[in-house]
């Protein structure tokens, strides 16, 4: 086999290999669901839904919550009126330190079920009260990674559908 030749299928070769993992990513893209920039998400078990920002520059989720209180790896909260005034207690994760646009803050972690277009799943969020945001819920990297596509121009894309879960 001459040089150019060698080169040629060499090259052909690399090309294969270089794109074998694009070919895979198209697959996993198939079965993410896209979501807009900002969609409706549902807290289950109580059914509450709320409008959340989805932010693909955020690592984690956040739900607003009110007067909360850390006691014996328990933490008890409430929801906005808006959205039910519901006190919920919850068995903390762990705390986190969120750079927020005053700093840093600490914050209690818990973790939820949720519903987003027709996937229910459990994710983690920070508790605070974001009563001067625009949305109570905010989206983070971690609960979209390996489930959604983005498309940050369009907001509601898949209002919550997701299927009531079995019981055991």
């Amino acid at each position: 086999m001459n040089r150019q030749m060698w080169v040629g299928l060499s090259t052909v070769g690399f090309a294969v290999v270089a794109l074998s993992p694009l070919a895979v990513g198209a697959v996993d893209a198939a079965e993410k669901l896209t979501i807009g920039a900002v969609e409706s998400v549902t807290l289950h078990p109580w059914k509450i839904t709320l409008p959340a920002r989805i932010d693909t520059g955020a690592v984690t989720s956040s739900l607003d919550a009110r007067e909360i209180t850390v006691r014996d790896k328990r933490v008890v909260f409430t929801l906005a009126d808006k959205y039910g005034g519901l006190e919920l207690q919850m068995p903390l994760v762990q705390w986190r330190i969120i750079r927020t646009t005053e700093g840093r803050e600490r914050r209690p972690v818990v973790e939820i079920e949720l519903c987003v277009g027709t996937k229910r799943f459990r994710t983690q969020v920070t508790l605070n009260d974001r009563s001067r945001v625009k949305y109570p819920f905010l989206v983070g990297r971690r609960a979209l990674q390996g489930r959604f596509l983005v498309h940050v121009s369009r907001p509601n894309l898949l209002p919550p559908r997701c299927p009531e879960a079995r019981s055991p």
